[in-house]
């Protein structure tokens, strides 16, 4: 069993204003709060997110820590798109070598969770990729194999899961992005299939914090996502939520407790590189359900987008 609260650790791996300290701080607090599901990836920050994940759990040897981790594309491209074949991004030698290099990284005998960081559900035609990731878990280096979909098509992996090919899913689902209810959950649920959301506060929007005029520092990954075409948007979207938010409620608690409203569910995974996030991510999960009034209010916020040259 996880934690309904993982930990998403994508922005200690290398975004602006990250500091080792702060974030070991942070996910040791995570631990004494009850977190044991940690999600990084080889491409945060060159396998750095995956060296702190390690020092984490040889630092709890006493606790079940989950470790699941991600293979990065081959091509170096995300999103995937329909064009890309298995050999373009996860040849079998490929797979092998990333999991090695993760292993190193992470120190550990082996990988809870072992994730394609892209994906297309075409490639279900050619199992080679299954082949390999089998031959590794019967020598006990993976525990278990996962998909993180591509943004804004939750119906991309479908098939995968269908099939019974996996054992979880990472997908973005949050207020605004609730289209994984519509073909993905079921199939879910039907085989299984652990659900990771992702992005719960739409890659920071859902707190609240930015305006028009946000900006990062250069190189920040923020500044290709938040363009002008998407951040004055989505800041529209937002101001119509904040209204709805209950007294003494915040608006990143209000959008926790959203997805945690989805018994298909199985963890949450924000970033949280600072101490009064981790706590104020617990604290939300622990206030328990929303409202009913509330919650069907929320789902007429849904917003379907499309992939475009900037999401990725």
């Amino acid at each position: 069993m996880v934690s309904e609260i993982g930990y998403g650790m994508w922005g200690m791996g290398g975004w602006t204003g990250s500091d080792d300290q702060e974030s070991l701080a942070s996910l040791q607090r995570s631990v004494d709060l009850g977190c044991n599901f940690f999600d990084t990836a080889l491409a945060y920050g060159n396998g750095h997110s995956e060296s702190l994940l390690g020092q984490l759990v040889r630092a709890n040897q006493d606790k079940r820590l989950y470790t699941a981790t991600k293979i990065p594309p081959k091509n170096q491209q995300w999103p995937s798109r329909r064009n890309f074949t298995l050999d373009d991004c996860y040849p079998p030698d490929y797979i092998q070598k990333s999991i090695e290099i993760s292993l190193k990284n992470l120190g550990t005998p082996s990988i809870d969770l072992i994730q394609f960081h892209t994906w297309e559900d075409s490639w279900v035609d050619d199992d080679r990729w299954l082949q390999t990731l089998h031959n590794l878990k019967s020598q006990n280096l993976i525990n278990a194999i996962g998909l993180s979909l591509n943004r804004w098509e939750p119906w991309n992996g479908v098939r995968a899961v269908r099939d019974g090919l996996v054992d979880a899913v990472q997908v973005i689902y949050n207020i605004f992005d609730q289209n994984p209810e519509d073909d993905l959950f079921p199939a879910c649920r039907e085989k299984d299939v652990a659900v990771i959301a992702r992005v719960p506060f739409d890659e920071g929007s859902l707190t609240g914090i930015l305006t028009k005029q946000s900006k990062w520092p250069k190189g920040d990954w923020r500044n290709l996502y938040f363009v002008p075409e998407n951040l004055n948007s989505t800041v529209d979207r937002v101001e119509q939520l904040k209204p709805l938010a209950p007294p003494g409620m915040t608006l990143p608690e209000m959008a926790i407790r959203f997805i945690l409203m989805n018994q298909t569910v199985s963890t949450i995974i924000p970033g949280m590189r600072k101490l009064k996030n981790v706590e104020s991510n617990f604290a939300a999960a622990d206030a328990g359900p929303l409202a009913g009034d509330l919650c069907a209010e929320l789902r007429k916020h849904r917003w379907d987008r499309k992939p475009t040259p900037w999401s990725y």
